[in-house]
């Protein structure tokens, strides 16, 4: 069996003030990085291999929680947002009204001008993932919310239509077990780090 336990990155200045962040490559505020001192996972993914975005929030993540670098798994990337990077999406309904709700009402396929969809991002996550799956043993990996979202929508078999399955607790790991073909299933979702 192949575990795999994803992780967002820790917070940003970015993220402090709402605004979509995509494949913009800020780093951690000073207070994503004391969120983060003195921390680690559970004992039961001592031994796993790591893996990180390329952005640097990702990478310092995982290099404060012990994991290093990660490798670095350019499938890991955050959803590119487009022309909606950098902008906050209270002012982006407001500014598009009527056309981004529908836009989002698609689910899967809501995609921003110049950007990507969950879709797109779960085909670039399927070969990580059967890679993985290949490789066995135990994972963690150091992403972002978009994509934890399109591996929860893979797991779930959540169209994004409606709220989530579960409500995830960003500053948690979320566990998965990855099939023969890298199809994942829930395992535990929001396992808290714990102290040293």
């Amino acid at each position: 069996m192949t575990l795999l336990a994803l992780l967002r990155h820790g917070r940003t200045e970015w993220n402090a003030a709402g605004r979509l962040q995509g494949r913009r490559d800020t780093a951690l505020s000073a207070e994503g990085r004391a969120d983060l001192a003195g921390r680690h996972p559970p004992a039961a993914l001592a031994d796993a291999r790591w893996h990180a975005s390329p952005l640097r929030r990702a990478r310092e993540t995982a290099a404060l929680l012990g994991g290093g670098d990660g490798a670095v798994a350019p499938a890991l990337i955050e959803m590119d947002f487009g022309d909606f990077e950098g902008r906050r999406l209270a002012e982006l309904r407001a500014e598009l009204g009527a056309d981004l709700a529908q836009n989002e009402a698609r689910g899967l396929d809501f995609l921003p001008p110049g950007g990507e969809s969950p879709r797109m991002v779960q085909a670039r996550l399927r070969p990580w993932l059967a890679a993985i799956a290949a490789e066995g043993g135990t994972h963690v990996a150091v992403s972002h919310k978009a994509v934890i979202r399109a591996v929860l929508s893979l797991a779930y078999d959540w169209p994004m239509l409606d709220k989530p399955p579960v409500k995830l607790d960003w500053a948690c790991l979320h566990l998965f077990t990855l099939d023969a073909g890298g199809r994942p299933r829930p395992r535990q979702m929001n396992l808290p780090l714990e102290r040293r």
